[in-house]
């Protein structure tokens, strides 16, 4: 099998971490800039593997284009896989993903945006740039003492809990399998999500997109949640129901939020598009709330990461090319 490999959606920090990575593996890399759309699906011909990103989906119709590209393999360069839909690309295409790369990277910027949105550093940064010193709207709460809600404590939401445990604070935890050493050793409580909502100063999202947590912060979980909470997301941006979102920061429900991620993000995120204008109303309304911090999903964003990420990658394809076992498959 020819070991070519096309590259969807590429950065310029893409090009360069994978072409320092192949050095170990010398595949024939063809970086193509566009993402995989049904109109851009023509450019995989004769790949046998192509790389994807978040913000290429594949849906039933794109899987059978694929396939008569002759492409037999889906390589994620991302731990998430909830853009390709498993079951239409069962039996035509295989698809591996990147399990782990560093979750220290998201786990450290979910705590700098916690900082930044309670101690309202970015407000502070502006108006120093402008010769303003004056401290009036700037208060914060002092996070020692206070309550932290981490729903989901895999790799990352693990590092999250003992990150706030290190600040002091009291850290309920919600995942359906229970972590057992994070608990002893960090005096974390497992308990139910009405509860974690009920206590919760802070509420972190760390939990993988699924049917069963698409909009798991909505208009009943927010109703639930202690008066002032604020809601930090570096996981998912379907995870917030952000219609919902923006009504409890009007009526002061949630006393602010920061989002690494927003549900509708792939029209606008790894973009520039400081020349133009944001056309999705949500979007441009929630940007509006001097209490909400937004970012274009750079959560991952480390050289650590990278270097992991585009490792694990060629690993997996070098794999596939090998007809060895792939450890890291998604099966639908």
């Amino acid at each position: 099998m020819e070991k070519r490999i096309a590259i969807f959606d590429t950065k310029s920090f893409d090009i360069e971490y994978f072409t320092k990575a192949n050095e170990k593996f010398n595949f024939d890399i063809t970086f193509l800039e566009p993402r995989l759309t049904r109109e851009t699906a023509p450019l995989a011909k004769g790949f046998s593997a192509i790389c994807l990103f978040v913000q290429d989906y594949v849906d039933a119709q794109l899987a059978k284009i694929l396939e008569e590209q002759g492409v037999r393999l889906l390589a994620l360069r991302s731990n998430g896989y909830n853009h390709i839909d498993l079951q239409a690309v069962n039996g035509k295409l295989r698809v591996v993903r990147v399990p782990k790369y560093s979750p220290y990277s998201v786990a450290e910027y979910t705590i700098g945006l916690m900082l930044s949105l309670n101690r309202k550093i970015h407000h502070a940064y502006w108006r120093t740039r402008m010769n303003n010193f004056s401290l009036n709207g700037l208060q914060g709460f002092d996070m020692y003492g206070k309550t932290a809600g981490v729903i989901g404590t895999g790799q990352i939401g693990a590092l999250v809990v003992r990150l706030l445990s290190a600040f002091g604070m009291k850290v309920y935890a919600h995942d359906m399998y229970e972590n057992e050493q994070l608990a002893q050793e960090t005096g974390c409580v497992y308990t139910d999500i009405d509860t974690l909502y009920r206590n919760s100063d802070i509420i972190s999202l760390h939990c993988p997109l699924t049917p069963e947590t698409r909009h798991i912060i909505n208009g009943d979980s927010i109703k639930k949640m202690k008066d002032g909470a604020i809601i930090i997301n570096t996981g998912r941006g379907q995870l917030i129901e952000t219609v919902a979102l923006i009504e409890a920061l009007k009526e002061q429900k949630v006393a602010g939020a920061a989002l690494d991620v927003y549900e509708e993000e792939e029209r606008f995120f790894f973009e520039d598009h400081s020349a133009g204008f944001i056309d999705d109303d949500v979007l441009a309304r929630l940007m509006t709330f001097p209490n909400v911090i937004i970012t274009s999903h750079q959560a991952f964003f480390t050289t650590e990461a990278l270097e992991q990420i585009a490792s694990t990658t060629l690993s997996n394809i070098q794999c596939f090319f090998e007809n060895r076992p792939l450890e890291n498959e998604v099966v639908g």
